[in-house]
């Protein structure tokens, strides 16, 4: 046992027990950080043109702060980008991370010099819980990977400029350096392919025992190195244990993964945005993941069914429940303001306060009133394939509102490892489950308005081909799960296995 994994255990209780400390104290830490962050900024020109300075409480905040998204702030963000101070938050950031938007193309999320070492610890405490609650820090001493975007910056009138997780690789504590990959050189290649191509030449005779990324690009990774070597990939890297994930739900590549690697293996979910880090798993046996309450992010939270709503309903921490649909809302020490990032979360627990990610608020079908979100569709899908060898590489479902001949249904795009020998035994396990999870859809089977769901098999690679046609191939892009539209569905019409 090396020095550093005798000293690594000590260490996370230490670190762990300060976590606690705060999450045993929730609603009294959430209001310490709103306190700070209105005297912070009070001075800021956000601060002045809403009045700072005589807010005293949450409600005087929602009076004279409303929810918006990137485009609300717009105007703010772009006076920073242009080299003003204090616009958003004190002084300047210390980095923008860009990010890939729908409507407001790229988009450029401040991170200030309080925000950032948010980022760095609660990916660290996310290990040291792992540790405390295994009991075992053996997996330092070996490899560790993070399959992530360039690091290389620019420059933007003084701030530095890049992807989140390229950001993040300037962190990567001294104590680790030895033992991560890829090199530098690898980590800043921008074509995907050539990328993870070298990654497999860099690691495949490496002692893994940390592998972290999201999912369908990690199983990439995995398929690669078994196509080169004929082997799994826990026969590749014994001491491979854990796999670090965040950005999607792991549920419906779960059997897939496993298949790839050869055995079970532990995971740990993290929950980070370019806006802040949120939340990360902090049990291997409770669900959820601990909700972030001393980072410097006041959370606010709407009732998904009422978002839309002229005056929804907006409440902090101490009057959510636990199994409702919201929308998070955050006010952060790096300017962000009644920011809307576009998720829904629900809360598993409020002792302490955890959360699972269920979708976008902006990713629901209800081309017919059927307001199916992401969690259900997942949860359809991850229900039907249960006990079976079948394994599913993606899926996205969208609807078809105008059929060549029948009723309308919603049509799922799903790209199979393991095939099912019956597609319509497997269409009627998933739509059997969305019945029940969602009595609007139900109503509407039931009322002959849709016919229920028809799979469509889209070939092995299939979504990899789709992502680079629309030129979002790699890093941290990722396919929604579901669209109220026709646009992912008809180009993927392109992709599949012609019966």
């Amino acid at each position: 046992m090396s020095v550093k994994s005798v000293f690594a255990i000590p260490f996370a209780k230490i670190a762990t027990k300060r976590v606690l400390k705060w999450a045993k104290k929730p609603h009294k830490t959430q209001d310490k950080v709103f306190k700070k962050l209105i005297s912070s900024a009070k001075n800021t020109a956000f601060g002045k043109d809403h009045d700072f300075k005589n807010i005293t409480n949450y409600d005087d905040f929602k009076k004279r702060v409303k929810v918006t998204d990137y485009e609300g702030l717009r105007s703010y963000v772009d006076r920073i980008v242009a080299g003003e101070s204090d616009v958003l938050w004190k002084g300047k950031p210390l980095y923008f991370a860009k990010t890939s938007g729908t409507t407001s193309g790229a988009k450029y999320i401040p991170i200030t010099k309080e925000s950032m070492p948010t980022h760095i610890k609660a990916a660290r405490n996310a290990l040291l819980f792992y540790i405390v609650d295994k009991k075992d820090a053996s997996f330092v001493n070996g490899k560790m990977i993070f399959l992530q975007g360039s690091p290389i910056l620019e420059d933007k009138n003084g701030v530095k400029l890049g992807r989140l997780s390229g950001i993040v690789a300037h962190y990567v504590p001294q104590y680790l350096l030895k033992n991560r990959l890829p090199s530098w050189e690898t980590n800043c290649i921008e074509d995907w392919d050539t990328k993870v191509n070298a990654i497999v030449e860099e690691t495949i005779n490496e002692d893994m025992s940390v592998i972290s990324g999201i999912p369908s690009w990690v199983q990439m990774y995995f398929e690669k190195l078994i196509e080169k070597t004929g082997k799994s990939v826990s026969q590749l890297f014994p001491n491979f244990n854990f796999f670090i994930y965040g950005g999607v739900n792991f549920e419906p590549y779960k059997n897939k993964f496993e298949s790839l690697i050869g055995k079970k293996i532990d995971y740990i979910e993290l929950y980070p945005a370019s806006e802040g880090f949120i939340a990360y798993q902090d049990s291997q046996t409770e669900k959820g993941m601990l909700l972030q309450l001393d980072s410097g992010i006041f959370y606010e939270f709407i009732p998904a069914t009422e978002f839309f709503n002229e005056n929804p309903n907006r409440i902090s921490l101490k009057d959510v429940q636990i199994g409702i649909n919201y929308v998070i809302i955050l006010n952060t020490n790096a300017g962000l303001w009644g920011y809307n990032i576009g998720d829904t979360i629900e809360f598993t627990s409020t002792k302490p306060y955890r959360i699972k990610v269920t979708g976008r608020i902006k990713h629901f079908i209800s081309a017919f009133g059927e307001h199916v979100i992401g969690k259900e569709v997942e949860k359809a899908l991850n229900d039907a394939i249960l006990g079976t060898n079948i394994n599913v590489s993606e899926f996205t479902v969208a609807p078809q509102v105008n059929p060549e001949s029948g009723l309308p249904y919603h049509e799922w795009f799903i790209e199979f490892e393991n095939e099912p020998k019956d597609l319509s035994i497997l269409a009627t396990k998933i739509d059997a489950s969305m019945q029940s999870q969602n009595v609007y859809y139900l109503d509407l089977i039931e009322g002959k308005v849709l016919r229920p769901l028809i799979i469509r098999k889209v070939k092995k690679g299939g979504f990899h081909e789709y992502m680079k046609s629309i030129g979002k191939f790699g890093g941290q892009n990722k396919i929604p799960q579901l669209s109220d539209n026709r646009k992912i569905a008809d180009v993927l019409e392109n992709f599949l296995i012609k019966e």
